[in-house]
């Protein structure tokens, strides 16, 4: 009579320490990981579907809900994509409001994953230092867009309305504010003994592997492979920008969080630079027909209030082709394929999503590994299940 050597054991869909409803199947040998299968799906909300069905305008909120610690960056992807597709030019203006609010969520993003994850590994008062930060950008959301997580503020041709007239002293407290505060996240961590040995060596993946799993963001990078879209092929004016790429040289979880706070002081950087070299000008283009006309005018003209209706109740119709773009979010690199075909509905909306596919390195980060760390390399990949199961 044989017998078995393993046991196999469901952890989630439920877990708390999973970043969301995420299930992961093991097989384990004692306390080895011999397989480890991630299982999605349980968040399923039908975006990329529910996008085909709406008119381009109405389709943007959609993004927010899918990365919801990087609502900013969502909606720039899209609306780069449709105006691309549309062949609609954005001002200066915009374009440099645009990289400073993508870098806020950038930071955003970021504190979130460094609280959690370090309260997966038994640090838990880094969850409240980084949500307190955190709320600082969310002041500064809520100013632009009236809403502190799905903000649809960034929108076609533009944003929806006026910069605040204190976005320049928010940002600017913001900045040295996080930027002194780093130090204190670096004395809780660095040299914490018990948060080191949960990480170095821990969750190790090549570079060589990382290419061929297709990784980007954070996850790429910690390998050593330096790619960043906002350098490679930069979009919204990321070239007229000064910053560093930074990469790890190991590959593992400790790799990853020393990069990732290295890219929280980056986009600091950028931040600055966004405020500092803010051109004058409108803050959206005007392209009759496809462009919302100016909140104002819509107040006060007849003219702009007609062409509001018919936009809001009719949309516009793009012209029949398919576009891709791709941007550097927080989590990787985030894309937009949209296809039209002549009507005022997308045709095809398919989103490249950095969560699902980074979440393909599981297996190669848990296998041959202590079944302990399963956690840390779940929470070193940084998902969210918005994304994931879109």
């Amino acid at each position: 009579m044989s017998v078995e050597k393993t046991v196999t054991i469901n952890m989630g869909p439920q877990h708390p320490s999973t970043h969301g409803v995420l299930r992961v199947l093991l097989e384990l040998d004692g306390e080895t990981v011999v397989k480890a299968r991630p299982i999605v799906g349980y968040l399923h909300t039908g975006i990329e579907k529910t996008m085909e069905s709406k008119l381009y305008y109405k389709a943007l909120p959609c993004t927010d809900r899918m990365d919801y610690l990087a609502p900013m960056s969502n909606n720039l992807g899209y609306c780069l994509a449709v105006e691309k597709l549309m062949g609609i030019e954005v001002p200066d203006k915009v374009k440099w409001a645009r990289v400073c609010l993508a870098e806020l969520t950038r930071v955003n993003s970021h504190l979130v994953w460094l609280g959690t994850h370090a309260l997966d590994l038994g640090a838990m008062s880094m969850l409240l230092y980084t949500f307190r930060e955190r709320e600082l950008i969310l002041d500064i959301y809520e100013a632009c867009g009236g809403q502190r997580m799905m903000t649809s503020y960034i929108r076609i041709g533009g944003l929806a309305h006026e910069l605040p007239k204190d976005l320049d002293a928010k940002v600017r407290k913001m900045v040295k504010t996080i930027r002194e505060r780093m130090h204190d996240y670096e004395t809780l961590l660095n040299n914490n003994q018990i948060f080191i040995n949960r990480t170095k060596g821990v969750a190790v993946i090549s570079a060589d592997d990382a290419i061929n799993l297709s990784l980007t963001g954070p996850m790429l990078r910690g390998s050593g492979v330096k790619h960043d879209l906002r350098k490679d092929n930069p979009y919204s004016g990321y070239e007229n920008f000064d910053f560093e790429v930074p990469v790890g040289k190991h590959g593992d979880a400790y790799d990853r969080f020393l990069l990732r706070l290295e890219e929280i002081r980056q986009s600091l950087r950028i931040c600055e630079q966004a405020i500092d070299g803010m051109p004058e000008g409108p803050y959206r283009t005007h392209v009759p027909g496809v462009v919302l006309p100016l909140k104002e005018d819509v107040l006060y003209k007849m003219e702009s209030l007609i062409f509001h209706f018919k936009l809001v109740t009719e949309g516009f119709k793009a012209p029949v082709g398919s576009v891709y773009q791709g941007i550097e979010s927080p989590k990787g690199e985030l894309g937009f394929y949209i296809t039209g075909d002549g009507t005022n509905k997308p045709r095809r909306v398919r989103v490249r999503p950095p969560s699902f596919i980074n979440l393909a390195s599981l297996p190669k980060l848990c296998e041959g590994r202590m079944f302990s760390d399963v956690v840390c390399a779940i929470g070193s990949i940084d998902i969210v299940l918005g994304e994931v199961d879109r």
